[in-house]
Formats: structure tokens, sequence, C-alpha cells
């Protein structure tokens, strides 16, 4: 398997630091509101690596934090009245509907910034003893970017070219920095912010020290696998490595991914420009697996335009896989009893090709549009030879080989069968039940449950309204 290394900028070999295992870390969202797609993004194509390496037989564990304390936050908290820890556990709730609507699998762990606070005080106190740090006279905690001569090797950028070209980088407190690119670890609070105590002042964290604690607490000092948005390349990753590898001593993680930016019509996604998206609405509009699909239809290091034409398209091309699974699953009902014929035993031998094909091209940095080409290769070869003719078993093996491989993918291809509107009205119940009970965790089973079956629900003023995706 090889990975297009960001560090490196080029192909490599996956070679885990432990073999049979892989420690991944991904750079997960500041939950103050909805997701939107471009958040989708990195979901969707990390949760689909974490599964290919699961289908190879590592043992994945797979970390993805909620940054749940942030300037956006404790505005959006001011607006409404309530705590920042509100806004993001209703948010980080929200959050967790709409990435089982895309069939993204939960992290091993999702930690959140705010309970690992006293891990950051002491990599902060770390720093600061090897001198990699120093506490301003207000009691900001900066790092000394100079300090780190390898900064700058993640981005490829030059430090002395970032002080002379980016007057962006200068932010406010210049004056008692020591160095106009040193960034904050730690900075003081401010009245109605959240804070903690410090050996510097009450205050919070920077963005970056999260991810670095984070990371170290449950992965290690050293990791396989970095990941995230090419926009967190510099600074947040950059400043990670140098804080990390400062603290530990050690390199910070073995390979460096990044997905490409996604556009909407060919222009940059804007709440400005009126052409802003959540997740949510999508799936007003399509099951989320359309979504899904689309982002894997490209390669996930080159930029992807959203638009309504090419959702379509992914929709049509989605049930294209859909509808052979349904004929085949119709075939065998009416196919022949017993064991294969001997006929039938090398064409099955035959579909390991189309496998050999989707493998490679998942090996090859995660190709998912090729991936997805081998599958409709076979999706061909059922449409083209498999007939009611056919033994039940034979017509079972290609079907079960189209699933299996679309499951790699995170695409969901094999509809359950249709539930009955008695028991969708029974369900609601239960789930208005369970709500007024506040078991939220029961009432959010249901829904998944009826979602998984194809039954979107929406919650209205006149109650609970349902329809079939």
């Amino acid at each position: 398997m090889r990975v297009y290394n960001t560090m490196t900028k080029k192909k490599e070999e996956f070679v885990p630091l432990v073999p049979g295992k892989v420690s991944m870390y991904v750079c997960g969202p500041t939950v103050y509101n909805l997701i939107h797609i471009g958040n989708a993004r990195p979901m969707i194509v990390f949760d689909t690596v974490r599964r290919y390496m699961e289908h190879k037989g590592y043992e994945v564990n797979y970390v993805s934090n909620f940054t749940d304390v942030d300037d956006k936050i404790i505005k959006k908290a001011i607006e409404e009245g309530i705590t920042a820890e509100e806004v993001s556990q209703r948010y980080i709730a929200e959050c967790k509907k709409d990435m089982a609507d895309m069939n993204v699998k939960p992290a091993t762990t999702h930690p959140l910034a705010t309970q690992e606070i006293d891990g950051m005080i002491d990599m902060i106190a770390t720093l600061i003893e090897k001198g990699y740090a120093y506490p301003a006279a207000d009691g900001t905690v900066y790092f000394r970017t100079r300090q780190f001569k390898e900064y700058g090797k993640l981005s490829h950028k030059n430090l002395d070219d970032l002080r002379a070209g980016n007057r962006s980088l200068l932010v406010s407190g210049e004056d008692q920095k020591e160095d106009p690119l040193d960034f904050v670890l730690w900075k003081p609070k401010k009245e109605g912010e959240p804070s903690w105590p410090s050996p510097w002042c009450d205050g919070r964290p920077g963005w970056h020290i999260e991810c670095s604690v984070m990371s170290k607490k449950y992965l290690g000092e050293e990791i396989d696998i970095h990941a995230g948005g090419e926009d967190l390349i510099f600074p947040h990753h950059e400043n990670e490595i140098a804080q990390s590898e400062c603290c530990n001593g050690k390199e910070f993680a073995r390979y460096w991914l990044h997905n490409a930016f996604l556009n909407i019509d060919n222009r940059k996604m804007s709440k400005s420009l009126g052409n802003f998206f959540t997740v949510r609405e999508i799936g007003e509009k399509y099951d989320l697996q359309v979504l899904r699909f689309f982002m894997l239809s490209a390669h996930y290091r080159s930029p992807l335009n959203f638009s309504a034409d090419l959702m379509e398209a992914s929709k049509n091309a989605l049930d294209r896989i859909i509808n052979a699974v349904e004929n085949l699953k119709f075939l065998a009902g009416n196919g022949a009893e017993g064991e294969m014929t001997e006929a039938e035993q090398k064409e099955v031998e035959g579909l390991a090709e189309f496998e050999k094909k989707f493998d490679e091209a998942m090996d090859d940095d995660f190709n998912t549009a090729d991936a997805i080409a081998a599958i409709f290769e076979l999706v061909k070869y059922a449409n083209s030879n498999v007939t009611a003719e056919n033994t039940k078993a034979f017509i079972n093996t290609v079907k079960e080989k189209i699933v299996s491989l679309a499951d790699i993918l995170g695409l969901i291809v094999e509809k359950e069968e249709e539930i009955l509107d008695s028991d969708i009205e029974k369900l609601i119940e239960e789930r208005q039940a369970a709500r007024k009970e506040k078991n939220f965790a029961r009432a959010d089973e249901i829904r998944n449950l009826l979602l998984e079956k194809g039954i979107v629900l929406k919650d209205t003023r006149e109650g609970v309204k349902w329809e079939r995706a």
C-alpha cells in the first residue's frame, strides 16, 4: 500500500510503527453550528481510509476530536444567552447524527478539548522548561517558533519568507512577543468566557496545543497517520509538529494525509456568496449515501466541485449499483437450488479479477474513483452474465461480492426489506416516549434504525413527519 505523504511530497510504502496496528489522528470540527459539506469531505475520506485499512487486516485506533472551546462557540453562546458547553454539546450531538447518516463510523475515541486541559497545561509547562516557550507579562504563553529548527518542513515554508511576506501572521500582542512569528499556547480569559486555572493565568488553550495533547494521550508520542483538510497544513499542523516534537523529542507522525478543497459551482463555499450548504440541508434532498458516493467519486487529493448536476449524476450512478443488487436478489429467488456448476465455479474464480482491480486502486493512495470503476465493471458483468438459470448459490456469490466491495467504501447498496407503515408509526411513538423520559440515546437509536431502513424523520411544530428516502 502506497500513500502520498504531504511531508515528503511523494508516495511512500505504508509501514506502520507496530506491525498489524495503525494509529490515526484526524482533526475534527469546531462545534458551533451544523456541519457543512466542506466538513463532510475529510470525515468521509478518512473514514474510508480507515475502513480499507481494516479490510486489509489492520487494527485501527482512530481518534478524531471535537474542538468544543473556541471564539465562534463563545460568540454563539453569548448570542443565545447560554453557556459555551451547551452550544458545543448540542452541535456534537447534531454532528454525530450527520456522521451516522453519511455512514461514517464513530471514532475509537472522540476526545473533547475541554476535557484535556490538564494535559495541555502539562505540555506547555514542559515546553517552557525546555526553553521552547515563554510566558508574557499578562500570562499569555508563546511558542518560540525559531527555536524549532525544522519549522516549515510540512508546509515547505521558510520562516524568513513568512516574516517578510505575510503581515497577517503578525497577530495582536506582537509587542510582548520575542518574535512576531511566535504563536499562542495559552491565553488569558476575557470577561464572560470559559476559563481554567493555570500557573500563568486563568485562561484557555490555544487551538494548536489541543490536538498535540489529544493525539499523545490516545495514540502515543509517535503516530502512524495524521490527517485533515489541506487548509490545516499551515499553520495548524505545522504548529502541532513543532509543539509535539519539541516536547516529546520524537517524530510526531510518519505520514501526513490531506484532502483537497471542496468548491460549490466552481467557487469557494461561503455564506456571503449564498452557496453555503450544511449536510442536513443536502440530506433533505438526497439520501446522504449519494453525498458519500459523490465525495468518493474523485481522488481525495483532487479539488472537488459540488453542483446539483453532479449530485444527480452521483444519485443515478449509485442507483445503478443498488438496482443491480436488487436484480440479483430477485434472480436468486428464482434460481436453482443446490451447489454451483463447474462452469459457475470457474466464473467465481474470475470474480477475483474485479477485487484485484479494486485493491490495486485503493493500494495506490486510496484511489476511490478507480475503486468505484472496478465495482461498476463487476455490476456490468452481473447485468450481462447472471440469469435466473444460474444456481442460487452462484447468484448470491456475485451479489455478495458487489455488496462487500461497496461496504469497504462505506456505501450501503443492499436495501433492507421495506418496513410497514404501521411499524414506522409504532417506532415513532416509542421515540416520542423516550424523548419525554429524556432517554435521548434510545430516541437516537430509533431514529438511526429507521434511517437504515430508508425512513427519514422530520421534527415539525405539527409533530413528527416521515417519508421514505
